[in-house]
């Protein structure tokens, strides 16, 4: 029903199982929270809907949990391989389709993905990559939608600052869209049919990943 609060299960709450946790919390989310070390139960008490010790590996205390019942349910169990597939093999058998999984080397999401997962998450690698683009310089964020696309915000381009550009001509000529730009109030705007750049802007574009680090290099 809309407007009713998502219910998520996160099971294992790790650095990256509890940084979701507080996100989906702080987004209004309904978040159970299970992990089998205790001084983590502990400190994540109070902080989540709900937060339960337990060894999720057995299918008795998922039942027990009612786990099946949650929109969605997230495998965050990392370190653990053996721990990640039993449980994830379990959930899979019920008939769950909405799992979302962690998996902490290529193997792992082979593995995952052989078993069924349809959304397999690599946090390290996927972290390293961002962070990697980054310190090349120029760029202030980087999102990889898929292998062809990423979308990322820079500071406003040399090549742009004090003239009148449009959006159309931009992609024809660079084959990047852009797409919003933020003023030196910090104002989002979504970008009109024509503009003046300025220096204190900053840009939002997207495209296919070696075209964007070719205009980054080119001209932030």
């Amino acid at each position: 029903m809309t407007g009713e609060k998502k219910t998520v299960a996160i099971i294992g709450l790790g650095r990256f199982g509890q940084s979701m946790a507080l996100e989906l919390m702080a987004d209004g989310a309904e978040v159970l929270g299970i992990d089998n070390d205790p001084n983590v139960v502990q400190q994540m008490n109070n902080r989540l809907s709900h937060v339960v010790r337990a060894d999720a590996t057995n299918p008795e205390v998922l039942e027990q949990l009612d786990i099946l019942d949650f929109d969605r349910i997230v495998v965050a169990i990392g370190n653990h391989l053996e721990s990640s597939i039993l449980v994830t093999s379990y959930l899979l058998r019920q008939g769950v389709t909405n799992i979302w999984a962690k998996a902490v080397s290529e193997q792992h999401g082979i593995i995952l993905q052989q078993l069924g997962v349809e959304k397999v998450v690599f946090p390290e690698r996927d972290m390293g990559k961002r962070v990697a683009h980054l310190l090349q310089g120029g760029l202030q964020e980087y999102i990889q939608i898929d292998r062809n696309c990423v979308t990322v915000m820079s500071s406003a381009p040399r090549v742009f600052v004090g003239k009148d550009v449009r959006p159309r001509q931009l992609l024809q000529q660079y084959g990047l869209a852009f797409t919003a730009f933020k003023d030196a109030r910090g104002q989002w705007h979504h970008l009109p049919e024509s503009m003046r750049v300025e220096a204190t802007d900053t840009v939002v574009f997207s495209g296919p990943p070696q075209q964007v680090e070719q205009f980054a290099r080119q001209y932030l």
